[in-house]
């Protein structure tokens, strides 16, 4: 009897171990929730779900959820959207809500959006309840010079058939602020945009500027104008500026050239100077010449020596008689 027992205690627990690894490997408690909501999935569907690796409540769970909402969807999509690498609970959110707002989004729109890496939920949230995108300040100058800094509001709506594929939010942001550049500086004064701000908004928005993205511009408006610097000025005064600079740098130029043609002159004058010293060196040379070889005689010499002497005395004195002038002038 004790033996028997103990054989009857081995099996029970080889029983009860054999029904855990099956109860862990079969859900069936999933399975009977998948019954009682109506959804016919088969244990052995779970059980293939366990050797494909796929998680059955990420799949049972949001099909028992499109079932109730009246989608019909299939265990094989959601399955494939899983191996893919997508989030199936987001992609039938998304496809309830679309139903519930009568939006045409069928499951491969849906799927793909998701593993293009956007949020299809917020997508079809952002087609029900448009966002505002606010943009940074945006400068732009006028014709007249004047500085406007400007900074909009972008509301938006999401374009699910243009969601892959699509620009985002970067693109309308600086399609909008190029817009608005290209509206001010076409403008004859800053005066006309503060006077109707709207003007640019208008003419931003007709350039259609929500082509390629994946978004629809719903309205563009301005929320706030300031008045910046006058650029007008600011470069008419830099550029006078440049004038001035150049034109200094032409005046040096001259400067120096007309300092290096003084130099030039002065060593040309020196060069003439040493010229007419050696010339008078040769003079007493050429006199002794003359008198050993008899061309000229003693009085010549002489009154050559008196009429060198009477010019000197004339320059002194023409000399002194300037300066005693220039005392007199000087006192008076």
């Amino acid at each position: 009897m004790a033996g028997i027992s103990l054989l009857s205690l081995i099996v029970l627990i080889l029983v009860i171990m054999v029904l855990g690894v099956l109860l862990t490997f079969i859900p069936i408690g999933l399975w009977i929730s998948a019954l009682a909501a109506g959804v016919n999935v088969g244990i052995f569907s779970l059980v293939g779900m366990r050797l494909r690796r796929v998680t059955p409540s990420k799949i049972v769970n949001p099909l028992i959820k499109a079932h109730k909402a009246g989608l019909n969807i299939t265990t094989a999509q959601l399955e494939a959207h899983y191996l893919a690498g997508g989030n199936v609970d987001r992609v039938v959110n998304a496809l309830i809500a679309a139903e519930r707002a009568s939006i045409p989004l069928l499951f491969e729109r849906a799927a793909a959006i998701d593993l293009a890496g956007r949020d299809v939920l917020q997508a079809v949230q952002m087609s029900v309840n448009p966002k505002v995108i606010e943009t940074p300040i945006v400068s732009a100058v006028a014709q007249n010079g004047i500085e406007l800094r400007v900074k909009a509001r972008v509301t938006v709506r999401a374009n699910i058939d243009r969601l892959v594929g699509g620009a985002g939010e970067e693109t309308v942001i600086a399609r909008v602020g190029e817009g608005i550049v290209t509206s001010i500086g076409s403008s004859n004064s800053h005066k006309a945009v503060l006077e109707n701000p709207d003007m640019v908004s208008r003419t931003v928005l007709a350039k259609g500027l929500d082509s390629g993205t994946a978004f629809e511009i719903l309205s563009i408006d301005i929320a706030d104008v300031d008045v910046g610097k006058n650029i007008g000025a600011q470069l008419q005064t830099d550029q006078a500026e440049a004038d001035k600079r150049i034109a200094q740098a032409k005046a040096e130029e001259r400067r120096a050239m007309a300092v290096a043609r003084e130099q030039e002159m002065k060593a040309s004058v020196q060069e003439m100077r040493a010229k007419v010293v050696e010339a008078e060196a040769d003079v007493p040379r050429a006199l002794a010449s003359a008198l050993r070889e008899g061309k000229m005689g003693v009085m010549d010499y002489y009154n050559m020596q008196n009429i060198m002497a009477d010019t000197t005395m004339r320059e002194n004195i023409a000399r002194t008689g300037k300066a005693d002038s220039g005392d007199l002038n000087s006192r008076k």
